[in-house]
Protein backbone atom coordinates (compact mmCIF):
# COMPACT_ATOMS: atom_id res chain seq x y z
CA UNK A 1 0.00 0.00 0.00
CA UNK A 2 1.82 3.65 -1.51
CA UNK A 3 1.81 5.95 1.54
CA UNK A 4 -0.14 9.16 1.43
CA UNK A 5 2.64 12.01 1.38
CA UNK A 6 2.34 15.46 -1.28
CA UNK A 7 5.96 15.39 -2.25
CA UNK A 8 6.70 18.42 -4.23
CA UNK A 9 4.07 20.68 -6.31
CA UNK A 10 2.21 18.64 -8.36
CA UNK A 11 -0.72 16.82 -6.75
CA UNK A 12 -0.08 12.50 -6.31
CA UNK A 13 -3.28 10.99 -6.12
CA UNK A 14 -2.60 7.20 -3.88
CA UNK A 15 -3.65 4.19 -4.47
CA UNK A 16 -4.65 3.79 -0.97
CA UNK A 17 -7.73 1.60 -0.21
CA UNK A 18 -7.39 -1.06 -3.42
CA UNK A 19 -10.54 -0.18 -5.12
CA UNK A 20 -12.65 -2.46 -6.89
CA UNK A 21 -12.15 -1.74 -10.70
CA UNK A 22 -15.74 -2.42 -10.74
CA UNK A 23 -16.73 0.87 -8.75
CA UNK A 24 -13.92 2.88 -10.62
CA UNK A 25 -15.48 1.58 -13.68
CA UNK A 26 -18.99 2.23 -12.67
CA UNK A 27 -17.97 5.82 -11.96
CA UNK A 28 -16.29 6.36 -15.20
CA UNK A 29 -19.53 5.13 -16.63
CA UNK A 30 -21.75 7.84 -15.13
CA UNK A 31 -19.22 10.19 -16.39
CA UNK A 32 -18.83 9.20 -19.80
CA UNK A 33 -22.04 10.36 -20.42
CA UNK A 34 -21.06 14.06 -19.47
CA UNK A 35 -17.45 13.69 -20.84
CA UNK A 36 -16.88 11.04 -23.05
CA UNK A 37 -13.48 9.54 -22.88
CA UNK A 38 -11.22 7.73 -25.81
CA UNK A 39 -7.81 5.98 -25.96
CA UNK A 40 -4.93 6.27 -27.99
CA UNK A 41 -2.50 3.41 -28.44
CA UNK A 42 0.87 3.91 -30.17
CA UNK A 43 1.94 0.55 -31.68
CA UNK A 44 4.36 -1.20 -33.85
CA UNK A 45 3.22 -4.22 -35.97
CA UNK A 46 5.75 -6.36 -34.32
CA UNK A 47 3.71 -5.74 -30.82
CA UNK A 48 0.35 -7.65 -32.53
CA UNK A 49 2.09 -11.06 -32.40
CA UNK A 50 4.15 -10.10 -29.17
CA UNK A 51 2.58 -11.62 -25.73
CA UNK A 52 1.70 -8.30 -24.38
CA UNK A 53 -1.04 -6.29 -27.20
CA UNK A 54 -3.33 -9.11 -27.57
CA UNK A 55 -3.55 -9.78 -23.18
CA UNK A 56 -4.35 -5.97 -23.43
CA UNK A 57 -7.30 -6.46 -26.13
CA UNK A 58 -8.55 -8.75 -24.51
CA UNK A 59 -8.88 -6.28 -21.15
CA UNK A 60 -9.88 -3.55 -23.17
CA UNK A 61 -13.06 -5.15 -24.58
CA UNK A 62 -14.11 -5.32 -21.22
CA UNK A 63 -13.57 -1.73 -20.64
CA UNK A 64 -17.65 -0.23 -20.63
CA UNK A 65 -17.03 3.37 -20.32
CA UNK A 66 -14.42 4.58 -23.78
CA UNK A 67 -15.92 5.81 -26.72
CA UNK A 68 -13.04 5.48 -28.84
CA UNK A 69 -9.84 3.68 -29.00
CA UNK A 70 -7.69 5.37 -31.85
CA UNK A 71 -4.04 2.85 -32.67
CA UNK A 72 -1.25 4.21 -34.51
CA UNK A 73 -0.15 1.35 -36.49
CA UNK A 74 3.93 1.40 -37.14
CA UNK A 75 6.08 -0.55 -39.76
CA UNK A 76 2.88 -2.12 -41.85
CA UNK A 77 3.13 -3.08 -45.26
CA UNK A 78 -0.86 -3.58 -47.04
CA UNK A 79 -1.21 -7.19 -45.42
CA UNK A 80 0.15 -6.36 -42.31
CA UNK A 81 -3.03 -3.32 -42.05
CA UNK A 82 -5.88 -5.83 -43.15
CA UNK A 83 -4.11 -8.06 -40.27
CA UNK A 84 -4.28 -5.37 -37.57
CA UNK A 85 -8.03 -4.45 -38.66
CA UNK A 86 -8.82 -8.00 -37.87
CA UNK A 87 -6.59 -8.19 -34.88
CA UNK A 88 -8.32 -4.68 -33.52
CA UNK A 89 -11.75 -5.97 -34.34
CA UNK A 90 -11.58 -7.61 -31.32
CA UNK A 91 -12.72 -3.95 -30.04
CA UNK A 92 -16.49 -3.80 -28.84
CA UNK A 93 -15.74 0.35 -28.71
CA UNK A 94 -15.76 2.35 -31.54
CA UNK A 95 -11.78 2.44 -33.11
CA UNK A 96 -10.05 3.03 -36.15
CA UNK A 97 -6.45 2.13 -36.78
CA UNK A 98 -4.17 4.94 -38.26
CA UNK A 99 -1.93 3.16 -41.12
CA UNK A 100 0.91 5.53 -40.62
CA UNK A 101 2.67 3.77 -44.16
CA UNK A 102 -0.57 3.70 -45.85
CA UNK A 103 -0.10 6.10 -49.19
CA UNK A 104 -3.03 7.62 -48.05
CA UNK A 105 -1.42 9.20 -45.00
CA UNK A 106 1.93 9.49 -46.47
CA UNK A 107 0.85 11.46 -48.91
CA UNK A 108 -0.50 14.08 -46.49
CA UNK A 109 2.57 13.55 -44.51
CA UNK A 110 4.33 14.56 -47.86
CA UNK A 111 2.22 17.56 -47.81
CA UNK A 112 3.12 18.92 -44.57
CA UNK A 113 6.82 18.14 -45.03
CA UNK A 114 6.23 20.44 -47.50
CA UNK A 115 5.44 23.17 -45.19
CA UNK A 116 7.91 21.76 -43.00
CA UNK A 117 4.92 20.70 -40.74
CA UNK A 118 5.19 17.71 -41.42
CA UNK A 119 7.58 15.41 -37.90
CA UNK A 120 11.17 14.73 -39.28
CA UNK A 121 11.19 11.79 -37.26
CA UNK A 122 10.01 7.99 -37.32
CA UNK A 123 9.33 6.88 -34.37
CA UNK A 124 6.67 6.94 -31.14
CA UNK A 125 6.44 10.45 -30.93
CA UNK A 126 5.38 10.79 -34.76
CA UNK A 127 2.74 8.09 -34.10
CA UNK A 128 1.53 10.01 -30.89
CA UNK A 129 0.88 13.42 -32.68
CA UNK A 130 -1.11 11.72 -35.99
CA UNK A 131 -2.97 9.67 -32.95
CA UNK A 132 -3.74 13.01 -31.00
CA UNK A 133 -4.76 14.71 -34.48
CA UNK A 134 -7.20 12.24 -35.64
CA UNK A 135 -8.42 12.51 -31.82
CA UNK A 136 -8.55 16.34 -32.77
CA UNK A 137 -10.47 15.71 -36.29
CA UNK A 138 -13.10 12.93 -35.02
CA UNK A 139 -13.96 14.93 -31.55
CA UNK A 140 -15.69 11.96 -30.13
CA UNK A 141 -14.02 12.52 -26.86
CA UNK A 142 -13.33 15.37 -24.25
CA UNK A 143 -11.02 13.13 -22.15
CA UNK A 144 -7.86 10.79 -23.33
CA UNK A 145 -5.62 8.21 -22.23
CA UNK A 146 -2.45 7.30 -24.09
CA UNK A 147 -0.76 4.47 -22.63
CA UNK A 148 2.22 1.48 -24.50
CA UNK A 149 1.03 -1.54 -26.35
CA UNK A 150 3.86 -3.57 -24.46
CA UNK A 151 2.86 -3.70 -20.57
CA UNK A 152 3.41 -7.28 -19.53
CA UNK A 153 1.33 -6.91 -16.45
CA UNK A 154 -1.41 -4.66 -18.16
CA UNK A 155 -4.32 -5.08 -15.81
CA UNK A 156 -7.95 -3.05 -16.93
CA UNK A 157 -7.80 -1.11 -13.69
CA UNK A 158 -4.61 0.62 -14.78
CA UNK A 159 -6.20 2.50 -17.42
CA UNK A 160 -9.31 3.24 -14.95
CA UNK A 161 -6.93 4.93 -12.65
CA UNK A 162 -5.23 6.39 -15.32
CA UNK A 163 -8.10 8.30 -16.53
CA UNK A 164 -10.26 9.10 -13.34
CA UNK A 165 -8.68 12.32 -12.86
CA UNK A 166 -9.32 13.93 -16.20
CA UNK A 167 -12.72 12.22 -16.39
CA UNK A 168 -13.93 13.22 -13.19
CA UNK A 169 -16.16 16.20 -13.70
CA UNK A 170 -15.11 17.69 -9.70
CA UNK A 171 -12.01 17.52 -10.42
CA UNK A 172 -10.14 20.26 -12.45
CA UNK A 173 -7.47 18.92 -13.60
CA UNK A 174 -6.24 19.04 -17.08
CA UNK A 175 -3.15 16.82 -17.45
CA UNK A 176 -2.61 13.07 -15.20
CA UNK A 177 1.01 11.16 -15.49
CA UNK A 178 0.89 7.74 -14.24
CA UNK A 179 3.06 5.93 -11.69
CA UNK A 180 4.27 2.59 -10.55
CA UNK A 181 7.02 0.65 -8.82
CA UNK A 182 8.84 -0.87 -11.46
CA UNK A 183 9.83 -3.84 -10.16
CA UNK A 184 9.22 -7.54 -11.84
CA UNK A 185 10.58 -11.11 -11.98
CA UNK A 186 12.38 -10.10 -8.16
CA UNK A 187 14.14 -7.36 -9.98
CA UNK A 188 13.83 -3.50 -9.58
CA UNK A 189 14.13 -1.91 -13.38
CA UNK A 190 13.19 1.04 -15.12
CA UNK A 191 17.41 1.91 -14.86
CA UNK A 192 16.92 5.66 -17.11
CA UNK A 193 14.80 7.37 -14.64
CA UNK A 194 16.01 5.84 -11.50
CA UNK A 195 20.22 6.21 -12.97
CA UNK A 196 19.51 9.06 -14.93
CA UNK A 197 16.58 11.63 -14.83
CA UNK A 198 16.30 11.51 -10.70
CA UNK A 199 19.89 11.91 -10.15
CA UNK A 200 20.22 14.28 -13.36
CA UNK A 201 17.28 16.86 -11.68
CA UNK A 202 18.92 16.95 -8.88
CA UNK A 203 22.54 17.85 -9.98
CA UNK A 204 21.08 20.69 -12.49
CA UNK A 205 19.34 21.83 -9.29
CA UNK A 206 22.54 22.27 -7.54
CA UNK A 207 24.81 23.83 -10.42
CA UNK A 208 22.03 26.02 -11.59
CA UNK A 209 20.53 27.00 -8.53
CA UNK A 210 16.74 27.32 -7.66
CA UNK A 211 14.44 26.68 -10.30
CA UNK A 212 10.93 26.57 -10.42
CA UNK A 213 10.63 24.43 -13.62
CA UNK A 214 13.78 21.74 -11.64
CA UNK A 215 11.10 21.90 -8.66
CA UNK A 216 8.59 20.72 -10.63
CA UNK A 217 10.00 17.80 -12.74
CA UNK A 218 10.99 16.36 -9.36
CA UNK A 219 7.98 16.10 -8.41
CA UNK A 220 7.09 13.27 -11.02
CA UNK A 221 7.68 9.85 -9.08
CA UNK A 222 8.12 8.34 -12.56
CA UNK A 223 8.81 10.89 -15.02
CA UNK A 224 9.52 8.46 -18.05
CA UNK A 225 6.13 6.53 -17.42
CA UNK A 226 4.55 5.93 -21.03
CA UNK A 227 1.18 6.68 -19.42
CA UNK A 228 -0.97 9.48 -19.08
CA UNK A 229 -4.04 11.09 -19.67
CA UNK A 230 -5.04 14.36 -20.47
CA UNK A 231 -8.62 16.57 -21.42
CA UNK A 232 -8.96 17.14 -24.95
CA UNK A 233 -8.05 20.97 -25.46
CA UNK A 234 -4.48 20.23 -24.38
CA UNK A 235 -3.98 18.74 -27.54
CA UNK A 236 -4.34 21.77 -29.65
CA UNK A 237 -1.44 23.93 -28.31
CA UNK A 238 1.01 21.11 -27.59
CA UNK A 239 4.65 20.73 -28.42
CA UNK A 240 6.21 17.21 -28.26
CA UNK A 241 9.73 16.28 -29.18
CA UNK A 242 9.95 12.82 -31.70
CA UNK A 243 12.86 11.72 -30.49
CA UNK A 244 13.17 9.98 -26.62
CA UNK A 245 12.72 12.85 -25.18
CA UNK A 246 8.68 12.59 -25.61
CA UNK A 247 7.54 12.11 -21.64
CA UNK A 248 10.22 15.12 -21.07
CA UNK A 249 8.83 16.83 -23.48
CA UNK A 250 5.09 16.54 -22.81
CA UNK A 251 5.97 17.43 -18.88
CA UNK A 252 7.69 20.09 -19.93
CA UNK A 253 5.04 21.12 -22.16
CA UNK A 254 2.43 20.76 -19.53
CA UNK A 255 4.77 23.31 -17.00
CA UNK A 256 4.62 25.48 -19.77
CA UNK A 257 0.72 25.70 -20.58
CA UNK A 258 -1.03 25.18 -17.25
CA UNK A 259 -0.50 25.99 -13.30
CA UNK A 260 0.54 23.52 -11.22
CA UNK A 261 -2.71 22.59 -9.33
CA UNK A 262 -4.30 21.79 -12.93
CA UNK A 263 -1.74 18.98 -13.32
CA UNK A 264 -1.70 15.51 -11.32
CA UNK A 265 0.26 12.28 -11.52
CA UNK A 266 -1.67 8.76 -10.03
CA UNK A 267 -0.27 5.65 -8.87
CA UNK A 268 -2.01 3.38 -11.50
CA UNK A 269 -0.17 -0.09 -11.01
CA UNK A 270 0.75 -2.37 -7.95
CA UNK A 271 4.09 -3.48 -10.60
CA UNK A 272 4.71 -2.82 -14.24
CA UNK A 273 6.95 -4.56 -16.80
CA UNK A 274 7.71 -3.92 -20.39
CA UNK A 275 9.55 -4.64 -23.64
CA UNK A 276 13.60 -3.75 -21.75
CA UNK A 277 15.75 -1.88 -24.16
CA UNK A 278 19.24 -2.63 -24.04
CA UNK A 279 21.97 -0.57 -22.24
CA UNK A 280 24.05 -0.29 -26.18
CA UNK A 281 26.95 0.86 -24.41
CA UNK A 282 29.04 0.77 -27.83
CA UNK A 283 26.14 2.41 -29.66
CA UNK A 284 25.17 5.84 -28.98
CA UNK A 285 22.95 5.62 -31.63
CA UNK A 286 20.29 2.76 -30.40
CA UNK A 287 18.95 1.35 -27.09
CA UNK A 288 19.48 3.22 -23.08
CA UNK A 289 22.36 5.34 -24.92
CA UNK A 290 20.48 6.93 -27.30
CA UNK A 291 17.76 7.95 -24.78
CA UNK A 292 19.73 8.83 -22.53
CA UNK A 293 20.99 12.07 -24.88
CA UNK A 294 17.86 12.67 -26.21
CA UNK A 295 16.35 13.05 -22.46
CA UNK A 296 19.62 14.89 -21.31
CA UNK A 297 18.84 17.45 -24.39
CA UNK A 298 15.71 17.71 -23.76
CA UNK A 299 15.94 18.79 -20.40
CA UNK A 300 18.90 21.18 -21.76
CA UNK A 301 17.04 22.90 -24.21
CA UNK A 302 13.83 23.66 -22.08
CA UNK A 303 16.39 25.38 -19.52
CA UNK A 304 17.48 27.83 -22.03
CA UNK A 305 14.29 28.96 -23.17
CA UNK A 306 14.11 30.01 -19.25
CA UNK A 307 17.83 32.33 -19.71
CA UNK A 308 20.06 29.44 -18.74
CA UNK A 309 23.23 29.68 -20.51
CA UNK A 310 25.61 26.67 -20.95
CA UNK A 311 29.45 25.91 -21.79
CA UNK A 312 31.28 22.95 -21.85
CA UNK A 313 32.91 23.58 -18.51
CA UNK A 314 29.22 24.10 -16.80
CA UNK A 315 28.56 20.46 -18.61
CA UNK A 316 31.86 19.35 -16.93
CA UNK A 317 30.74 20.03 -13.18
CA UNK A 318 27.39 18.84 -14.03
CA UNK A 319 28.62 15.76 -15.15
CA UNK A 320 31.03 15.46 -11.99
CA UNK A 321 28.14 16.86 -9.83
CA UNK A 322 25.57 14.32 -11.43
CA UNK A 323 28.51 10.77 -11.09
CA UNK A 324 28.35 11.64 -7.42
CA UNK A 325 24.99 11.88 -6.88
CA UNK A 326 23.95 8.92 -9.04
CA UNK A 327 26.21 6.35 -6.86
CA UNK A 328 24.70 7.91 -3.53
CA UNK A 329 21.50 6.22 -5.38
CA UNK A 330 22.70 3.05 -6.58
CA UNK A 331 23.79 2.42 -2.80
CA UNK A 332 20.34 3.52 -1.90
CA UNK A 333 18.31 1.20 -4.36
CA UNK A 334 21.06 -1.40 -3.46
CA UNK A 335 19.76 -1.41 -0.06
CA UNK A 336 16.14 -1.08 -0.88
CA UNK A 337 16.44 -3.68 -2.81
CA UNK A 338 18.02 -5.87 0.31
CA UNK A 339 15.43 -4.97 2.57
CA UNK A 340 12.63 -6.76 0.32
CA UNK A 341 14.39 -9.50 -1.00
CA UNK A 342 15.04 -8.59 -4.73
CA UNK A 343 18.44 -8.66 -6.74
CA UNK A 344 20.32 -5.64 -7.94
CA UNK A 345 23.56 -6.17 -9.47
CA UNK A 346 25.49 -2.99 -8.29
CA UNK A 347 28.34 -3.73 -11.23
CA UNK A 348 25.92 -3.03 -14.13
CA UNK A 349 24.03 -0.22 -12.28
CA UNK A 350 26.94 1.75 -12.24
CA UNK A 351 28.32 0.82 -15.88
CA UNK A 352 24.99 2.23 -16.61
CA UNK A 353 25.72 5.65 -14.21
CA UNK A 354 29.31 5.53 -16.37
CA UNK A 355 27.55 5.40 -19.65
CA UNK A 356 25.21 7.98 -18.30
CA UNK A 357 28.00 10.34 -17.02
CA UNK A 358 29.74 10.30 -20.61
CA UNK A 359 26.16 10.89 -22.65
CA UNK A 360 25.51 13.97 -20.31
CA UNK A 361 28.83 15.47 -22.25
CA UNK A 362 27.86 14.02 -25.52
CA UNK A 363 24.36 15.94 -24.96
CA UNK A 364 25.72 18.84 -23.95
CA UNK A 365 28.06 18.84 -27.12
CA UNK A 366 25.27 18.41 -29.28
CA UNK A 367 23.38 21.26 -27.92
CA UNK A 368 26.45 24.08 -28.23
CA UNK A 369 27.54 23.06 -31.72
CA UNK A 370 23.62 22.73 -33.15
CA UNK A 371 21.82 25.43 -30.93
CA UNK A 372 19.14 25.42 -33.54
CA UNK A 373 17.92 22.13 -33.69
CA UNK A 374 14.36 22.33 -33.08
CA UNK A 375 13.10 18.55 -32.81
CA UNK A 376 9.78 19.48 -31.70
CA UNK A 377 6.59 18.44 -33.49
CA UNK A 378 4.45 22.02 -34.50
CA UNK A 379 1.13 22.09 -32.24
CA UNK A 380 -1.68 21.17 -33.74
CA UNK A 381 -3.08 25.13 -33.99
CA UNK A 382 0.12 25.44 -35.84
CA UNK A 383 -0.48 23.13 -38.36
CA UNK A 384 -4.68 24.03 -39.32
CA UNK A 385 -3.70 27.45 -39.40
CA UNK A 386 -1.22 26.67 -42.16
CA UNK A 387 -3.46 24.12 -43.80
CA UNK A 388 -6.94 24.47 -42.76
CA UNK A 389 -8.32 21.32 -44.35
CA UNK A 390 -5.57 19.24 -42.70
CA UNK A 391 -8.45 17.81 -39.70
CA UNK A 392 -10.62 16.54 -42.15
CA UNK A 393 -8.33 15.21 -44.92
CA UNK A 394 -6.68 13.51 -41.76
CA UNK A 395 -10.36 11.69 -41.08
CA UNK A 396 -10.77 11.03 -44.40
CA UNK A 397 -7.68 9.51 -45.16
CA UNK A 398 -8.09 6.85 -42.08
CA UNK A 399 -11.61 6.24 -42.87
CA UNK A 400 -10.94 5.45 -46.91
CA UNK A 401 -7.94 3.36 -45.63
CA UNK A 402 -10.68 1.55 -43.01
CA UNK A 403 -13.30 0.95 -45.97
CA UNK A 404 -11.12 -0.60 -48.71
CA UNK A 405 -8.86 -2.97 -46.88
CA UNK A 406 -11.48 -4.21 -43.96
CA UNK A 407 -13.44 -6.46 -46.50
CA UNK A 408 -9.72 -8.34 -47.07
Amino acid sequence: MADFYQNGIVTTLHNLADRPVEALEKELLRFSKTRPMGLILPSLFSELQGVALPHIIKELSHVPYLSQIVIGLDRANVQEYQHALAFFSALPQHHRVLWNDGQRLKQLDTELAALNLAPKELGKGRNVWYCMGYVLASNKTESVALHDCDILTYERSLLAKLIYPVANPQFNYEFCKGFYARVADGKINGRVSRLLVTPLIKALKKVLGPSAYLDYMDSFRYPLAGEFSFRKDVLNDLRIPSDWGLEIGVLSEMHRNYSSNRLCQADIAHTYDHKHQDLSANNDQGGLSKMSIDITKSLLRKLATQGETFSMELFRSLKATYYRIALDFVEAYHNDALMNGLDLDIHSEEKAVELFAQNIMKAGESFLVNPMETPFMPTWNRVVSAMPDVLDRLKTAVEEDYNEFRAG
